[in-house]
């Protein structure tokens, strides 16, 4: 029982150190993998933050897709399924957001 606990407080303490590239969210590492030369680490943990306001976790994974295939997004907006037109609307306003709020 020892050994666990002390292992158990080692892997608690690693998790700390871990590179905050692996303790990003969804919306954060998708904008940091993408190609854009504007996506700087600030910028996109700003993103993030306005994502963790803005949308759920599952709309967040849905999102971040569109980083890597923006066509999926078109996809999204010109769909006729009412989900679609409601992840459309609550990702445009996401994306006014994030523009007024990490410029």
């Amino acid at each position: 029982m020892k050994h666990f606990l002390t292992a158990a407080a080692c892997a608690a303490f690693l998790a700390g150190l871990m590179p905050v590239e692996s303790q990003a969210s969804t919306i954060e590492r998708a904008c940091r993998q993408s190609d854009r030369t504007a996506a700087s680490p600030r910028l996109c943990r700003c993103i993030q933050q306005v994502a963790d306001q803005s949308l759920t976790r599952s709309e967040q994974r849905t999102v971040a897709k569109f980083f890597a295939d923006p066509h999926r997004a078109q996809v999204v907006r010109q769909s006729d399924r009412r989900s679609d037109e409601r992840l459309w609307l609550r990702y445009k306003a996401f994306g006014e957001n994030a523009a007024r709020s990490c410029g």
